[in-house]
């Protein structure tokens, strides 16, 4: 299974669903970086994101985006595929091994 990184802040109800989300996919194990905690977090997840909104998760080294994003990926049927290993093709955001 692909490496989780969730960028997240204490109080955050999405990046709560987000995690509820994963773990009931069966992800056991969830790198988490509070960005309330370290302003250098916040620095790093900006640049890797150019989002300013928690969360903001990636799976492997495919940036996921936020708890909508994430969802719509459970949904239509792609989520399970990105966790064990499928990466995105940049064209058209298909999965492929």
């Amino acid at each position: 299974m692909n490496n989780v990184l969730m960028y997240t802040t204490a109080l955050c109800p999405y990046c709560a669903m987000a995690e509820r989300l994963l773990q009931s996919r069966g992800v056991t194990r969830i790198e988490k970086r509070r960005v309330d905690l370290d302003p250098a977090l916040r620095e790093e997840m900006l640049a890797r994101t150019r989002r300013r909104t928690v969360p903001q998760i990636f799976i492997g080294d495919t940036h996921v985006g936020g708890f909508d994003d994430l969802a719509r990926l459970d949904h239509a049927g792609k989520l399970m595929e990105l966790l064990e290993g499928a990466t995105p093709s940049p064209a058209t955001g298909a999965l492929s091994p």
